[in-house]
């Protein structure tokens, strides 16, 4: 009883975790431009947004107890520098200022059109400094009773959408792999995968201090409760892709926070709108919260204590309070090619370690397959910044994928089997090259 108790618990603190802002913007707005295809869009959504971040907790999981362990496997210089990257988009460049605009959007701007964004920037990033300068219990408070009011809500809409639908399918000039390509790439956007290798250190550590301390205590509870936080998000970002598809807006120029309005004002009339904005602000605080207190903690252990955790934390806030005013749009589509050169690497390390780090030990193999996504990484954010001419895309398309921004990975995967064939039968083990 106590052991399920715990993975429920854990399950649900993960899933807090994982749900900020972009889990419920971005599915909605992915629906009205698919059409029909809603299941195929959903299956890819759920790779990049869910089952991926399973899979990098595995692979932490996998490696020890900190993302750390997973980048040490590979390379002693690998988790610096990847972790930094990792954590400013998860921080203050992206995830957290994100937090800020949605809680504007949604909580505020619908009930005060004429408000301002600074104030409510300022104000919320004035409680989150306080709040993770000196952590208190309001966080946990917030926390246990914010997840299961927040999926009894998205669940009950969601129920409701399904049983009256707003509208029938709207029409979508995308086709199936079109609709695959951009569910599969606006899963980025959660930013899960990334957050995934940190937060899994955050709910092992949970585990060992409630008592599970043997390795395969350890990893049952985490493993469970990963897979509970996964069945929770899959079913509210299938429902909420759905209730964009039946939504019957097809102006692809609406904002993301609008639309989700307009989603909860047509099922659930003017308590939709409340509910879900007080929801939304209190899941974007702790989101904001628990991502300021990594990025600090990350930092301050990353140069061991020069740069100190309470200046990080103040910078982190203001650098986040700044960018947040810029909206939700444009934060997204800041994001986007930021995340086609982020997103390919991180999955390769999580794949490539979940899947062989218990059979091939020499580090050549995961070094090449890094290189091998690095490169078209980086080709792809060029394609993105629009800084190569229309015949060099055109010859990269021809590499397999690229052209659904998934070219990395026939390349990482040769790689990686030319580097097995090479030194996959070395007698040196990852740990015995520490």
């Amino acid at each position: 009883m106590k052991k399920t108790r715990d993975i429920v618990t854990i399950g649900f603190a993960l899933f807090a975790m994982f749900f900020g802002a972009g889990n419920l913007l971005l599915p909605p707005y992915i629906g009205i431009q698919i059409g029909d295809h809603v299941w195929i869009t959903i299956l890819a959504f759920g790779l990049t947004g869910i089952l991926l971040p399973f899979f990098g907790i595995l692979s932490v999981v996998n490696s020890g107890e900190s993302f750390q362990d997973l980048g040490s496997r590979i390379n002693k210089f690998l988790s610096p520098v990847l972790g930094s990257v990792i954590m400013l988009c998860i921080g203050p460049l992206i995830a957290i200022p994100r937090t800020a605009a949605t809680t504007f959007e949604v909580g505020i701007l619908p009930s005060f059109p004429n408000s301002a964004p600074i104030w409510t920037s300022i104000v919320f990033f004035a409680v989150t400094w306080l709040l993770t300068i000196s952590p208190s219990k309001v966080v946990d408070i917030i926390g246990n009773f914010l997840t299961p009011l927040l999926l009894v809500l998205l669940i009950s809409l969601i129920a409701l959408g399904i049983f009256s639908p707003m509208a029938d399918y709207s029409d979508s000039s995308l086709n199936t792999a079109e609709s695959f390509t951009l569910g599969f790439v606006d899963g980025y956007q959660t930013l899960d995968v990334l957050a995934s290798v940190i937060f899994a250190g955050i709910i092992i550590t949970a585990s060992i201090s409630k008592g599970y301390t043997t390795v395969k205590s350890k990893n049952q509870v985490v493993i469970s409760a990963g897979i509970l936080a996964a069945s929770c998000l899959f079913i509210i970002y299938g429902g909420l892709i759905y209730l964009g598809a039946t939504s019957g807006v097809e102006d692809l120029s609406i904002k993301r926070s609008e639309l989700l309005i307009h989603i909860s004002r047509a099922i659930m009339g003017p308590f939709g709108t409340i509910a879900i904005a007080i929801s939304i602000a209190l899941a974007c605080l702790t989101t904001a919260i628990a991502l300021t207190s990594a990025v600090g903690s990350f930092f301050s252990e990353l140069t061991h204590g020069k740069l100190g955790y309470k200046l990080l934390v103040t910078v982190c806030c203001i650098i986040s309070c700044v960018l947040s005013i810029t909206g939700v749009d444009n934060i997204i589509a800041f994001a986007y090619p930021i995340l086609t050169f982020v997103y390919p690497i991180v999955i390769t390390l999580v794949l490539y370690t979940v899947f062989f780090g218990p059979f091939v030990k020499s580090k050549e193999p995961y070094v090449l397959a890094l290189i091998g996504s690095t490169i078209i990484a980086t080709l792809s954010l060029f394609k993105q910044l629009n800084l190569l001419s229309a015949d060099t895309i055109a010859t990269l398309n021809h590499i397999p994928f690229f052209q659904y921004e998934l070219g990395w990975v026939v390349p990482s995967a040769v790689l990686f089997l030319v580097g097995l064939l090479i030194w996959g039968n070395r007698p040196k083990t990852v740990d015995d090259r520490q």
